[in-house]
C-alpha cells in the first residue's frame, strides 16, 4: 500500500540527509521525497511516499518522531486530503502526431510548454492516478525525456 507522509522539520542544514539516512538505513524506500519552505521561514514541510504495510508505515514514523529536527508527523493515508504532483514531459510529436498528442494534452488540461520540431514538452499537475493515466495515454508516441515533482499533500480541515 501507497502511504503519504507528512512531516514539519526544522528548516537547518544535514536534516533532510539525517531523515533520508534513517529511513533508507532501516531498509524501507522512499517513492517520492519533496521539501520546501512552509508558512514559518524556521520549519519546512516535508512529503514523502513509502509503499508497504501497517508495519512499515508505523515505523518510518517511529523514526521520524524519534528525530529532534522533527517538530510533527502526519500519515495522511486514509485521511482527508489534498495532493498534487507536477510532471513536464518531453514526448515525441513529429507533425503527422502532433494533433493526437495535442489532443491528450486537452483531455488532461496539461499545458504545452515547450515546442521543437518533431517533439512537444508538456507540463501537467494533478494526483498521482491522473499523472500516471497520462503518462500512460502519451507512452505510444515515445515519452523522451521526463521530470516529476513527487507528491506534495496536504490534510484537510487541520489547522
Amino acid at each position: 500500500m501507497r502511504h503519504i507522509i507528512n512531516a514539519l522539520v526544522e528548516n537547518r542544514p544535514g536534516v533532510l540527509a539525517r531523515i533520508v539516512g534513517i529511513i533508507s538505513g532501516r531498509g524501507y524506500n522512499i517513492d517520492t521525497l519533496n521539501v520546501g519552505p512552509s508558512q514559518d521561514a524556521d520549519v519546512s514541510r516535508l512529503t514523502m511516499t513509502v509503499f508497504g504495510d501497517r508495519h512499515v508505515l508505523e515505523q518510518v514514523s517511529k523514526q521520524l518522531n524519534k528525530m529532534v529536527d522533527v517538530i510533527k508527523v502526519n500519515d495522511l493515508t486514509g485521511k482527508a486530503h489534498l495532493e498534487r504532483e507536477l510532471i513536464m514531459v518531453e514526448v515525441g510529436a513529429p507533425k503527422n502526431k502532433r494533433g493526437e498528442v495535442l489532443q491528450i494534452a486537452a483531455l488532461f488540461q496539461a499545458a504545452v510548454v515547450g515546442v521543437r520540431e518533431n517533439t512537444l514538452t508538456l507540463q501537467f499537475c494533478g494526483p498521482q492516478d491522473a499523472v500516471e493515466d497520462f503518462l500512460r495515454l502519451l507512452k505510444p508516441y515515445t515519452v523522451q525525456d521526463i521530470s516529476r515533482s513527487g507528491t506534495v499533500a496536504l490534510a484537510r480541515g487541520e489547522n
